[in-house]
């Protein structure tokens, strides 16, 4: 399929679905957005700043002051800037996706270049919180420009971007060493034959994340320990990624992308989402997948008992909050059996095929 055509038809039908006159309930959803993404949060602070009021004293505002200046001066949020600005923020994903890949494979253009654009904007993980507005759009859009210009060696690009990603998101900081290897070294695929590279290495609401329920039953005193504890748990996955995935920096920052969608602390549906296009880059380890099958029921599980749990626990008042913390474990467990089994991916296509009545226990 031509991607000039395919592209731009894939655009035009987001842009009509995001003037569709889809339920307002959308944007209160808390899969879709958490208190730190959401859209109607940010219309509120936008509001408050403009009438001389500090959006930040009264605690429900927490977004970037980014963000908070942006929409307050040049871009005025309403219904037709906000779908037209969401929309073309995927549709700048979807073709810096494009060019990672292209500069994985070090071509000008390819014949999956229409179908991993297909598979960014068609992914509902990451189409629902767009149509929702939810700002992990922006930071969606903002890390894969990253990842597009370390892929092909610009460095001031690239570390203004994941700059700005930090800025909005504090936990994107992980992304901050394998994207400087990045730089220093190449895209180029060399899973399959790994070898060093001395250059760079040798508030209570219904939050989709694996924190709140334990900081909901702790007592206030051991609170800030573990609020440390829980924040600094995603760095000591940084050194060991990059370590073992140092022939292929850009498979580690895919690993990190898994590790940021399974343990961040207010995620959403689109932080697995973005990990789950990014498998569109390495083709090579789809035969190596070990339960590829497995992994797609977890999600389809989980992404049916989530909304029916908190529709149960918030809305009838039938269940309580133990309900939706076990689809919220049921949906961690998804996440992290997708990226194990990325991880064994990445390790196993370095061996090849083994001769028959051999099998391997441990790479």
């Amino acid at each position: 399929m031509d991607f000039g055509l395919v592209y731009p038809a894939l655009v035009a039908g987001r842009l009509l679905l995001a003037f569709a006159p889809l339920p307002d309930a959308l944007k209160h959803d808390h899969q879709l957005s958490s208190p730190l993404t959401s859209y109607p949060r940010l219309q509120e602070g936008v509001y408050l700043f403009q009438h001389g009021i500090d959006p930040y004293s009264g605690g429900l505002f927490r977004h970037s002051p980014l963000l908070l200046s942006l929409f307050s001066t040049a871009l005025p949020l309403n219904k037709f800037t906000s779908a037209c600005l969401w929309t073309a923020c995927d549709a700048i994903s979807a073709w810096a996706l494009v060019k990672i890949w292209r500069a994985r494979q070090r071509v000008s253009q390819s014949s999956r270049d229409s179908l991993i654009a297909a598979i960014y904007l068609l992914n509902p993980y990451l189409l629902l919180p767009t149509l929702a507005l939810s700002t992990s759009t922006i930071e969606n859009m903002l890390f894969l420009l990253s990842l597009m210009f370390a892929s092909q060696g610009q460095s001031s690009p690239s570390l203004l971007a994941l700059a700005l990603l930090v800025q909005l998101s504090l936990p994107s900081a992980i992304f901050i060493v394998p994207m400087i290897l990045l730089l220093l070294s190449d895209p180029v695929s060399r899973l399959a034959s790994p070898r060093e590279f001395n250059t760079y290495l040798s508030s209570i609401l219904a939050k989709l994340g694996l924190w709140w329920y334990f900081f909901t039953e702790m007592f206030d005193h051991f609170r800030p320990f573990f609020l440390m504890v829980f924040s600094a748990h995603l760095l000591i996955y940084v050194l060991p990624v990059c370590l073992k995935f140092q022939h292929d920096i850009l498979y580690a920052t895919y690993i990190l992308a898994g590790v940021y969608a399974t343990f961040k602390p207010y995620p959403t549906l689109s932080d697995p989402g973005l990990f789950i296009s990014l498998i569109s880059l390495f083709p090579e380890t789809y035969q190596y997948l070990r339960y590829p099958i497995v992994t797609t029921l977890l999600h389809l599980h989980s992404a049916l008992l989530l909304p029916l749990f908190h529709h149960l626990w918030l809305s009838q008042g039938t269940g309580n909050a133990n309900f939706f913390y076990a689809s919220t474990l049921v949906f961690g467990v998804s996440n992290g059996a997708a990226l194990l089994d990325a991880i064994w991916a990445g390790l196993r296509i370095a061996v090849g095929n083994l001769p028959e009545g051999y099998e391997l226990i441990q790479k």
